[in-house]
C-alpha cells in the first residue's frame, strides 16, 4: 500500500538488485528493501531513512558523491562500494523471514562472484549476518555484535548495528559509530 506522500509516484515493486560498481573492494550487506524506500525507488537505501543515515556517513568517508539519495536518478555515485541485500523484496510487514534470506541466497552469492575486487564487507545487522557468513562457508557464525570483525572466506567482515531509524533515533547507532566501521572495512 502506498504512503500519502508518495501517492503520485509510480512503485518500483520488484526485486531491488545491488548498487555500486562490481569492481569495489567494499561490500555493504542490508537487510532487505523498505516498503517506501527501496520497493519505491528501486535502488538499495534510496528514499528512506536508513537510506538517509548510511549515504551520510558514506559521503563523510569519501565512498559516496553525495550525502543523500533520493531517486534512481538523483545522481548519486559509489566509489569503491557496493551495496546489496540477503532478501531482494520488501516483506510483509518489514521483517524478512529465514525463508526469504535462503530463497534468494543465490542471488546475493551471485553478486559476490561478480566482485573480483572484493575485500572486506559491512554486514548491517544480526539478520545479515547470519544470511552472509554462511555463504563463505562459516558453518557457525560467531556471534553479531557491532564492530565485531572476523576472516572468513578471504574477506575482513565487519558487524555493524542495522542503519534503521529504530536504531539511529534511540543512539544505538550513532553517525561516528558508524563511520568508524566504514572507515575500518575502507582500509
Amino acid at each position: 500500500m502506498k504512503r500519502a506522500a508518495f501517492q503520485d509516484q509510480e512503485y518500483w515493486g520488484r526485486p531491488v538488485p545491488g548498487f555500486g560498481p562490481l569492481d569495489a573492494s567494499l561490500l555493504i550487506v542490508g537487510l532487505a528493501p523498505a516498503a517506501h524506500g527501496g520497493n519505491r525507488t528501486g535502488r538499495m537505501f534510496t528514499g528512506d531513512p536508513s537510506g538517509d543515515f548510511l549515504y551520510r556517513a558514506l559521503y563523510e568517508v569519501g565512498l559516496a558523491s553525495q550525502p543523500s539519495a533520493w531517486s534512481r536518478d538523483d545522481g548519486m555515485e559509489l566509489y569503491g562500494v557496493r551495496m546489496a541485500s540477503p532478501v531482494r523484496c520488501a516483506p510483509p510487514e518489514n521483517k524478512p523471514t529465514a525463508e526469504e534470506r535462503d530463497r534468494c541466497s543465490p542471488f546475493l552469492r551471485e553478486e559476490i562472484s561478480l566482485m573480483p575486487r572484493l575485500r572486506s564487507v559491512v554486514v548491517l545487522g544480526g539478520f545479515g549476518w547470519k544470511a552472509f557468513l554462511p555463504l563463505l562457508g562459516v558453518a557457525r557464525p560467531p556471534k553479531f555484535g557491532h564492530g565485531v570483525e572476523v576472516e572468513a572466506g578471504g574477506l575482513r567482515v565487519f558487524g555493524c548495528y542495522h542503519v534503521s531509524p529504530h536504531n539511529t533515533y534511540t543512539g544505538r547507532l550513532t553517525q561516528e559509530m558508524l563511520q568508524d566501521v566504514l572507515r575500518r572495512a575502507k582500509g
